[in-house]
Formats: structure tokens, sequence, C-alpha cells
């Protein structure tokens, strides 16, 4: 799947301008902890080292909302570092969570905000760059998070003009750990499901059923396959095909072409939790309402926002996401 395909999952407004959620190296460990990393099972968490640097960040404000940092500038970050300065008592975030947060960006030069918003990150996520990650790797809900991070691991020598952030320049991110979003399951689609007609490497045929869309996600398991089970976070290859629903137009589709490639987070929402729990050569069609595809009308520019998507796929192959 090409990053301006249909499917692509929407970043938040701010991120999505300076281009912060697109991963194009692997995620690595930094350092040996020391007790600032939280323990759960083998090889799901990062390592973060918390020092002097980290330690050094003085915050202030209230939890889940912009907050004051205080730190000597010009600031220049030696190596990632992650210092839990307020220790939630709520659940330990895992690898493949989907968590809200409220995340907090500051020049290292000027010490100004940069970004100060509500996200949902998914833990693990390949796709973000691990320094935003080391935020919500687990750690408890209720946490505030200080990461101090060195221009190499961001936006290195081309710095981000959206954010206002130098070529060159170190960032301080101060991440408030809001909640555990539970997954999204869709419900089945048993009350007169579309039928769709395979035809081998060629676009498959679908029908819809008369009438209005559910405002539900709807899944159809056609035929299902006996190969290793997705999970969150897992990268999938499949063959799809995405149909408007209010106009009944394919408007994007992989047969014909090269079957695509994708980590369940980085698509849309009813997508991803169509993929999560079914095994490589399923086949299934599912119907995505407006909130869990690309927003209801008015929320996004994207032209797909306010639509019903209906997706035909076929699961190929998956493979685990690494652990960061």
């Amino acid at each position: 799947m090409k990053k301006n395909s249909p499917l692509a999952r929407l970043a938040p407004l701010a991120l999505l301008a300076a281009s912060a959620l697109i991963l194009t190296g692997c995620a690595a460990g930094n350092g040996s902890t020391d007790g600032s990393s939280a323990s759960t099972a083998a090889g799901q968490c990062g390592e973060y080292k918390s020092g002097s640097e980290s330690k050094s960040v003085k915050v202030s404000g209230d939890h889940g909302s912009e907050v004051t940092a205080e730190f000597k500038t010009p600031f220049t970050a030696s190596e990632l570092q992650r210092t839990i300065v307020d220790k939630g008592d709520g659940e330990v975030t895992a690898a493949g969570q989907t968590v809200e947060l409220h995340i907090n960006v500051f020049a290292g030069n000027t010490g100004k905000v940069a970004i100060s918003e509500n996200s949902e990150f998914v833990s693990g996520d390949p796709q973000i760059f691990p320094a935003f990650i080391a935020g919500i790797d687990c750690v408890p809900v209720g946490s505030r998070v200080v990461t101090t991070v060195p221009a190499s691991e961001l936006f290195g020598d081309a710095g981000s003009e959206g954010l206002g952030i130098a070529g060159g320049e170190s960032v301080v991110i101060v991440t408030d750990v809001l909640n555990i979003v539970p997954p999204l399951t869709p419900a089945e689609w048993t009350e007169n499901p579309p039928t769709v007609q395979f035809n081998g490497d060629q676009p498959p045929v679908l029908t819809l059923p008369a009438g209005e869309p559910s405002p539900d996600l709807l899944l159809d398991v056609i035929e299902e396959g006996d190969g290793e089970t997705v999970k969150a976070g897992d990268s999938v290859t499949v063959n799809y095909q995405g149909t408007n629903w209010g106009t009944g137009e394919i408007f994007d589709q992989s047969y014909g072409k090269q079957p695509a490639t994708f980590a369940t987070t980085g698509v849309v929402k009813g997508f991803g939790a169509a993929l999560v729990g079914q095994k490589v050569g399923t086949k299934l069609v599912v119907s995505i309402p407006p909130e869990y595809g690309y927003g209801v009308a008015g929320s996004s520019s994207h032209e797909l926002a306010g639509q019903t998507l209906v997706f035909v796929i076929e699961i190929l192959d998956v493979a685990s996401t690494p652990a960061q």
C-alpha cells in the first residue's frame, strides 16, 4: 500500500503536518534501564535510560493539558532518555494497545511549545518515531513521562518546518498517559450481507444490499483461513478492494496490481479491526462507518470523510512487528 493510498490512516493534524508519524528506520533500544521502564513480558518493552538530561526537565501543569517545561536553553540531548516523573497507578500499557495521551513537544533551542494536543497512539506502532512511543511504552495509566531526544532520533539536519524545529535541534517531549482504549471489535454481519464473487487475481465483484448502510462496524467472514492469526500491530499482506457505499464506486484496490503490505495500525481503524483475530487465508467483507474510516462529514478534508466504506479483503500473509 502506498503512503498516499486512500486506505492510509489519518494522523493527528499537527503531527501529520510535520510528517512526524512516518518512521523510515527501525526502532531501537537506548541503553540500560534504571527503573524507568515498567516490567512486562520479555521482549515487549523498549529499554530507556533515565539520566541527567531527562531528569533536569521540570514540568508543571495539570495532567492531560498543556504544560510548562523548564530546562536550560539551548538544550542539547546527547541520547534519548526517558524519566517517569509521575508514576500513575493504572494498568500498564502493552505493545499493540491503543493509548490515549496528551503530548507536549518543546523545541530545545527556544523552549517553545511546538505541539500540545490529545491523541491516540498504538504502543509499538512501527510507523511512529520511537521517541514518541517512549512516552507510552510499558508505563501505568496516569503517568507523566519526560523524554529528551537528540536531533538524530527525530528530524535530523532537516528539522521540521511545520513544527518550528530547526535542523539539528533537540526536542523535549512531555507525555501524559490518559487511558488504554478498548479494542475495536466488528459485529457479525448476519442481516442481509453483500455477495462477493472472487475471480482469482482479477478484481472481485461486490453486490451491495439495497438500502442505507448500518452505523455499525460489520464483518462477514466469507471463507475462513487456516493460517497464522493476525495480531494488533502485525504486518499483513492482503488483496483488497474498497467501495464507497453511497456511490457504489470502487475508490481503491490492489487487484490488478500488487498485494499490499502494511501494519494493522497503519490503516483506518475499521480496516485494521477487521484484520485482527483473523487467520491467513481468510476472505471477508467489512462495512466501515465514517467514524472508523475517515471521520464524519466535516471532520476532515479527506474526500472519503462522511462515507461508509466497504472492503473486500483476502489475507495472504502476516508477520509479527519487531519489538521496539
